[in-house]
């Protein structure tokens, strides 16, 4: 088992991955010199978080208590001048945001979001178990290893369900640092009122993130706050574009009045089971939504093919030791991708 110590010098940044943490913190490819692996180095820089700096130590506690397949570890973690440096697996492909936004902008194919989606659920029964709400369900929160297993990430947004050593029926207490994450919040999480909230409302974020990862956006995407809002609270029910949602006239051309809907999403069709799980998920009512576990139950996973990996789905996408390939001439190591540092491969953003 590799010992991925504290020691900064024992790392080298190789380059930029992106930025994480509303620009505040960086997101590195680094080479780890006593195991001559690749890992992805996080550096929170403290002076430029301030009064959010608590969420980063939520985060790590929280993180270094899950061990699950499919929940993104923290292999080390370590201060280094007024940077706490998070070091985690590299995670080939990025998230599930950056597989939309560089090729897949009319959204995943359908058998792939079936996998993600039970990665998934498989990550959040078990968030859940160990008495948590994770409140920041989203496809840049998702990530995906080479070999194509989803990873979630994200946790200092969380929150614990058992306080005092009690079980609580409900939640009142609000996310501080949410604003990128209003669009996937459930209505009750949203609404702030006396009834509360529970682990039910990481199921809407689940349909949410269903539709972001079908559509190439989530819903809402681009709709002030307020209007978001409303329409969440009035039940209004977000879908899978395709040719059973999108309304049409008589022509049987679309008129939905969006003229950006693409020819593409128009005349695809989506299973029956997709869109019954994506609205079991988005029910208005909490109690109405099935938890993690039964969700895993559900017959939309029994259509998994064991012989299609997600890696081949995710095809023209190629992993980043891959891109490297593709794209340098006669690398004898990995310390040249110095020279490389500025090049698209590795432009993507971990928005994580």
């Amino acid at each position: 088992m590799i010992n991925f110590n504290i020691n900064f010098n024992d790392y080298k940044i190789i380059s930029s991955l992106g930025q994480c943490f509303e620009g505040r913190a960086t997101v590195n490819l680094a080479k780890h010199h006593p195991s001559n692996s690749l890992v992805a180095l996080k550096k929170f820089n403290m002076d430029k978080l301030k009064e959010d700096s608590s969420l980063v130590d939520l985060e790590i506690i929280i993180t270094k208590q899950l061990q699950h397949p499919h929940i993104l570890p923290y292999l080390a973690t370590f201060v280094h001048g007024p940077e706490v440096c998070v070091v985690s697996p590299l995670m080939a492909y990025g998230s599930c945001r950056d597989l939309l936004n560089n090729h897949f902008n009319e959204g995943l194919p359908e058998q792939a979001i079936v996998i993600v989606l039970r990665d998934l659920l498989d990550a959040l029964s078990y968030v859940h178990r160990k008495g948590y709400i994770h409140r920041a369900i989203r496809a840049s929160h998702i990530l995906v290893s080479s070999a194509g297993r989803a990873c979630l990430t994200g946790f200092r947004y969380a929150c614990p369900i058992v306080i005092n050593g009690r079980w609580q029926k409900t939640i009142h207490s609000f996310p501080s640092s949410t604003k990128a994450n209003l669009n996937w919040l459930s209505p009750e999480l949203l609404e702030q009122n006396l009834i509360g909230y529970n682990e039910k409302s990481d199921i809407y974020s689940v349909g949410m993130v269903i539709c972001e990862l079908g559509n190439g956006s989530e819903p809402f995407a681009g709709m002030s706050s307020t209007l978001m809002l409303t329409e969440k609270v009035r039940g209004c029910t977000p879908q899978l574009l395709d040719c059973s949602t999108i309304p049409r006239d008589l022509n049987g051309d679309c008129s939905s009045g969006d003229c950006d809907i693409s020819p593409k999403i128009i005349h695809r069709r989506f299973s029956e089971d997709s869109h019954q799980v994506t609205a079991l998920c988005l029910n208005r009512e909490p109690y109405d939504r099935p938890s993690a576990v039964q969700l895993l139950t559900h017959p939309i996973f029994k259509t998994i093919r064991k012989s299609l990996p997600l890696t081949d789905l995710l095809k023209p996408a190629l992993p980043l030791s891959d891109r490297v390939a593709l794209n340098s001439d006669d690398l004898e190591d990995m310390d040249s991708l110095n020279n490389f540092s500025n090049l698209e491969i590795f432009s993507c953003e971990w928005d994580f």
